[in-house]
């Protein structure tokens, strides 16, 4: 059977769908998260993906929000995370829109440019996955890099901060691909 995917259309679209959450944030918050460090924005990474895990176990929400809005927060918090390891956290606002969208999208390009070298190499084995074990390897991946963290950012043998942050990225947008599929 052919593949019927096309994955860069797919990424594509899932990125424009959370840089335009990302952007009318922007509008309406303008860049508050800049106050935030590293450490706080994997903190965010962690409630999102630990909420997305309660949802795929239990059977009952409390909160009427479902796993996409969860996925797309992860995406966005991904790319602030690789911001301010760039630019480090400051205590004002200190971007215009235009220039955190720009950062956004510089991003969101390195992101597109590590699936498509991955998936050359792994051949979109990601498909084939469960869904909850993209959830299991975005949590692995917060773990990992809170140790690093702890370790001033410092490591022996593995990828730094940065590696971490453009995987859980990637495996959320594998994640909302997946749900449109359903």
């Amino acid at each position: 059977m052919a593949n019927t995917h096309n994955t860069n259309e797919e990424y594509n679209s899932v990125i424009a769908e959370c840089r335009t959450l990302f952007s009318k944030k922007l509008q309406d918050y303008g860049c508050a998260w800049r106050i935030l460090r590293a450490a706080s924005v994997t903190d965010q990474i962690f409630i999102k993906a630990k909420r997305i895990r309660t949802l795929e176990i239990e059977t009952e929400a409390m909160v009427q929000e479902g796993i996409k809005p969860e996925l797309i927060g992860i995406v966005n918090y991904a790319i602030i995370a690789l911001i301010q390891l760039e630019l480090g956290a400051t205590d004002h606002c200190d971007l215009t829109v235009g220039e955190a969208v720009g950062y956004y999208d510089n991003y969101a390009q390195k992101a597109f440019k590590l699936l498509q070298a991955k998936n050359h190499d792994y051949g979109e084995a990601w498909r084939e996955m469960r869904p909850e074990s993209y959830t299991d390897l975005i949590l692995q991946k917060i773990i990992r890099t809170k140790q690093i963290e702890d370790n001033n950012g410092q490591t022996i043998v593995s990828e730094g901060i940065d590696a971490n942050y453009f995987d859980m990225l990637n495996y959320a947008v594998f994640y909302i691909i997946r749900l449109s599929e359903q």
